[in-house]
C-alpha cells in the first residue's frame, strides 16, 4: 500500500486514537512536499514489449476502415451491416490470445512536415493534449482489432464487430514541459484483461528527445466489442497468460476491475458521503453563513474564495460526419478532445495563467452521440487544494426529435497543476457540496493519495474538526 506523505497536499486524513470516542477525521492544511515526477519505465512495473510496429496512425486508420468494411462517404442512413451478423462466432470457438499478440507501436510523425504538426500544435506552440487523447482512442480500437481473431471468417469478409469505448480509467501525464512539437511521438500498448465482450487496454506514450526517450502518458482504456450492427454484445478471444510478466499485469488488471465496481457503488451520487466528508460539508456551511444570522438563503464568500456556480464554462457543438463511425455516432476520441480543450480553457481562466495537465480519470461513456444531434460541454471547477484544481466536465446531447431532449452522455475528470496557490472554490447548494466532495476524492486519487488511508495519527483532545 502506498502511504500518504505526511501532512500531504491532499490534506492528510487522520483520526483520533481515543478508544472512548468515535473515529473523527481531520483534514490537515499543512503543505506537503512536492509530488515527485515519475518515469513509467523506472517504476519497475511489469511491461510487455515487442518489436512489432504498425506504421503511422494514419496508416492504421486506413487498415481499420478496410478491415471493418467502412466505405468512404457520408450517408444520412448508414449502410446496412446486417449481412455480417451471420459471421459472428460463439465464444467457445475463439482461440485464446496473449498480450504479446496484441502489442504494437504506432508513430505520430510530427517531425515529417509542418502540415502534420499543425494538427497537433496549440496556440502556445506546444503539443495539443486533447488531440493526443483523440489519437489514443483510435489506437485502442486498433489494439482491439489486433486481439480479436476469427479463424472461420471467410477471406474478404469484413470483421463483423464494432468496438466502442466504455471508459477511460486513468491517464497520467508527466514530463509535459519536455514534450516537443517537432519530434515524433510513439504510442504503444496491448490488451491487459478480457471479459466475454470487454477488454482492458494499457497504452504508453513517449517521445525521443535529446537522444533519449521520455515518458509522457500512461493510459488505461476499457473497450467493448459489439456486433456488426452495434445492437448487442459480441464475444472476444479469451486472454491467455504468456509468461510471468503477463501474469503480473493480469493480476493488476483484475484488481482494477474490482476497484471500479467498488468506486461506482461508493460514489456520492449513489451513496451518502462518509462521516468525515459530512464534517467537511458542515464546516463549509459554517464558513459561508453569517454569524448570528437566521436567513436561510444568505451566504457570504470568505476571502480568497470563489463560488462554484461562477466557476464554469460551457459551449455548444454541432458534431459533423467527419468524426463518425459506421453507425453515424461520434467517436469517443472526438468527445475527449473537446472535453480536454474546454477544461483547459476553464482552468486557464480560473488560474489566470497556463495550467499543466496532471491527470485525466474516470471518463465514462453512458450514451452514444449521434451525428444529427447537438453536443453541450460544461466544465466545472469542483475542488481546489493549494496549487491544484480539479475539474468535472459534463457532456450532454441535445436531440430535438427526442422526448427527452437533453441527456447526459459523458463525464470527464481532469486535474491541473498551477505555479501558485489558488483561490479556494466553495459550493453553495447541497448538490454542489456533493460535487465538491466528489472532486476532492478525484484529486486525491490523481495524486495517488487514495484510496487507502495511512495508519492513524493522534489528534489532541482540544482539536476541532476542520477543513
Amino acid at each position: 500500500m502506498q502511504r500518504m506523505v505526511a501532512y500531504g497536499l491532499g490534506r492528510l486524513l487522520v483520526r483520533s486514537n481515543r478508544p472512548s470516542t468515535r473515529r473523527k477525521w481531520l483534514l490537515n492544511k499543512s503543505c506537503c512536499a512536492a509530488v515527485s515526477t515519475r518515469n513509467f519505465a523506472q517504476n519497475k512495473e511489469p511491461k510487455v514489449t515487442s518489436d512489432h510496429r504498425s506504421g503511422t496512425l494514419e496508416e492504421v486508420i486506413q487498415i481499420i476502415q478496410e478491415q471493418s468494411g467502412v466505405d468512404v462517404g457520408y450517408h444520412t442512413i448508414p449502410k446496412s451491416r446486417d449481412h455480417l451478423l451471420k459471421h459472428q462466432p460463439k465464444h467457445e470457438d475463439l482461440p485464446p490470445r496473449t498480450m504479446l499478440d496484441s502489442h504494437t507501436r504506432v508513430i505520430l510523425p510530427l517531425s515529417a512536415s509542418e502540415l502534420i504538426r499543425e494538427r497537433y500544435v496549440n496556440h502556445l506552440g506546444r503539443v495539443r493534449l486533447g488531440r493526443i487523447m483523440e489519437e489514443l482512442d483510435m489506437f485502442a480500437v486498433w489494439i482491439c482489432h489486433r486481439h480479436v481473431k476469427l479463424p472461420a471468417l471467410p477471406k474478404g469478409v469484413p470483421l463483423p464487430y464494432t468496438f466502442v469505448t466504455l471508459l477511460v480509467d486513468k491517464v497520467d501525464f508527466i514530463n509535459l514541459e519536455r514534450l516537443q512539437v517537432n519530434q515524433d511521438i510513439e504510442i504503444s500498448g496491448h490488451v491487459s484483461w478480457t471479459g466475454r465482450s470487454s477488454m482492458e487496454i494499457i497504452i504508453y506514450v513517449r517521445q525521443m528527445a535529446h537522444g533519449e526517450y521520455i515518458d509522457v502518458t500512461k493510459a488505461i482504456f476499457v473497450m467493448v466489442a459489439r456486433n456488426a450492427t452495434n445492437t448487442g454484445a459480441a464475444p472476444i478471444n479469451p486472454l491467455q497468460v504468456g509468461d510471468e510478466t503477463e501474469s503480473l499485469i493480469q493480476q493488476q488488471a483484475e484488481k482494477r476491475q474490482k476497484m471500479r465496481r467498488i468506486t461506482a457503488q461508493d460514489s456520492v451520487f449513489n451513496s451518502p458521503p462518509r462521516e468525515y466528508e459530512q464534517t467537511i460539508m458542515y464546516d463549509i456551511l459554517k464558513r459561508t453563513t453569517p454569524l448570528n444570522g437566521m436567513d436561510l438563503n444568505k451566504r457570504v464568500l470568505p476571502p480568497k474564495c470563489r463560488w462554484m456556480e461562477d466557476s464554469l464554462q460551457t459551449t455548444m457543438i454541432a458534431p459533423f460526419p467527419e468524426n463518425r463511425n459506421a453507425q453515424n455516432t461520434i467517436f469517443g476520441g472526438y468527445l475527449m478532445r473537446q472535453a480536454v480543450e474546454i477544461s483547459f480553457i476553464m482552468a486557464s481562466i480560473y488560474l489566470g495563467d497556463r495550467p499543466i495537465l496532471k491527470c485525466i480519470s474516470d471518463i465514462s461513456f453512458m450514451h452514444p452521440v449521434h451525428v444529427n444531434t447537438f453536443l453541450q460541454l460544461t466544465a466545472h471547477v469542483v475542488y481546489t487544494a493549494k496549487n491544484y484544481v480539479q475539474l468535472m466536465t459534463v457532456a450532454q446531447v441535445w436531440d430535438l426529435k427526442s422526448v427527452d431532449k437533453v441527456q447526459t452522455t459523458n463525464v470527464f475528470y481532469l486535474t491541473y497543476r498551477a505555479d501558485k496557490v489558488l483561490d479556494e472554490v466553495l459550493p453553495r447548494s447541497y448538490r454542489e457540496m456533493l460535487w465538491h466532495i466528489h472532486g476532492r476524492r478525484k484529486l486525491l486519487a490523481a495524486l495517488d493519495l487514495q484510496p487507502e488511508y495511512p495508519d492513524p495519527l493522534p489528534v489532541k483532545k482540544e482539536q476541532n474538526i476542520s477543513t
